[in-house]
């Protein structure tokens, strides 16, 4: 039987770190690698669904709140019945679950690290250097999402530079593509008609987004631009908050809440600018989706965006945490749609030349056998 992954991550739900894990394990080859989930808490099924491989196995393991360590008993009985050949452990929640891989006898235990959180947005916290730097010994390979975060592995908290691997997100160019005519139409949406200039976003509503920011950047310029309207895509705890900003602004009319919606692509084709306000990001896959839909991207200069979005070219970067940068932004591109076209048009050919899903697979099924290889040597 071809070698099974086991990929541990904190839930699986709707977001761009496991949309990444859908397209790749969708598109490695089935006679190559077999594949595992492990969520430390729950799965969303309705999401699983997309993964279209009848021998997934998914394994929920209902973490409560706490120390991740108390959860390394069940991480190593579930370790030892799956028996994988590699651990892929992302982001600093699910880290420390390589301690238990390692005591499970799995050989290769490789770490992603796709961003940071809303309460570490720079990587200056000590903390979670030290964190990452105390599991180092436990990973055998890093994967870096963006040029910033493996420096931050690299020259912060001192992973060796041979242990990193420097890895974009790739995008399905095929199923994100631009609208034929203008922007199309969206089922259940109040702002189809052609006359407006629709401002969207796509993420978890979560502090991390900052879609509150974007909320007081639209208030700014709203009345200037009475045709203009903003469109915010998904769920999470922030949603009471922001339902009560864009109340207090007086902007319900403007400002439609979407909520979590399955319908991604024809959503960014409803589109005529495509905003991420995050105050920190690693590799957004919401922005590589925006590109290949042939939309310019206003976002914030966090993370890897910079690496993405060419200022002047096919979009515009702003500083984080500063609405009436964003503002401005926004309100400059929506008044000149000669600029918009030129944009989403440029974005989209960055996209087919450098961001192919394609090459992203095959660097990771690369990785993974050379991985594999090395760990056969060893032993």
């Amino acid at each position: 039987m071809p070698p099974l992954i086991a990929h541990i991550v904190f839930s699986f739900r709707v977001g761009g770190l496991e949309n990444g894990m859908v397209n790749l394990i969708n598109r490695l080859p089935a006679n190559q690698f077999r594949h595992a989930i492990v969520s430390l808490t729950d799965v969303d099924p309705a999401f699983v669904a997309r993964i279209a491989r009848p021998d997934l196995q998914v394994v929920e393991l209902h973490k409560k709140p706490g120390p991740g360590a108390a959860l390394f008993p069940q991480m190593f009985r579930t370790l030892r019945v799956l028996r994988p050949a590699i651990v892929h452990t992302r982001n600093l929640a699910a880290l420390e679950m390589v301690v238990p891989a390692w005591a499970a006898g799995v050989s290769v235990r490789i770490h992603g690290e796709h961003g940071r959180d809303v309460d570490d947005p720079h990587g200056d916290r000590a903390k979670p250097r030290w964190v990452r730097r105390a599991y180092s010994p436990f990973v055998t390979q890093y994967i870096a999402l963006s040029r910033e975060l493996e420096n931050y592995l690299t020259a912060r908290v001192g992973i060796a530079n041979r242990r990193v691997s420097l890895f974009c997100n790739g995008v399905d160019a095929t199923r994100f593509h631009p609208a034929e005519r203008g922007r199309n139409s969206l089922e259940g949406s109040p702002f189809n008609d052609p006359a407006l200039c629709v401002v969207g976003t796509v993420g978890r509503l979560q502090a991390v987004k900052d879609q509150l920011g974007l909320v007081k950047a639209f208030s700014l310029i709203a009345g200037q631009l009475p045709n203009l309207r903003l469109v915010i895509v998904g769920e999470g705890g922030m949603r009471g908050a922001i339902e009560s900003a864009v109340r207090d602004a007086g902007l319900v009319s403007k400002v439609w809440l979407a909520g979590e919606r399955a319908d991604v692509p024809d959503v960014m084709r409803s589109l005529d600018i495509f905003t991420l306000p995050s105050i920190a990001e690693g590799i957004s896959n919401t922005v590589l989706e925006a590109m290949a839909s042939g939309l310019p991207v206003v976002a914030t200069a966090v993370g890897g965006t910079p690496e993405l979005v060419c200022e002047g070219e096919t979009g515009t970067l702003v500083p984080a945490s500063d609405p009436q940068r964003l503002a401005a932004a926004l309100a400059g591109l929506a008044r000149d749609p000669a600029r918009i076209a030129a944009f989403g048009h440029a974005a989209r050919q960055r996209i087919e030349a450098e961001f192919s899903l394609d090459a992203m697979v095959a660097r990771y099924g690369n990785l993974y056998s050379r991985a594999l290889e090395g760990s056969t040597r060893r032993a």
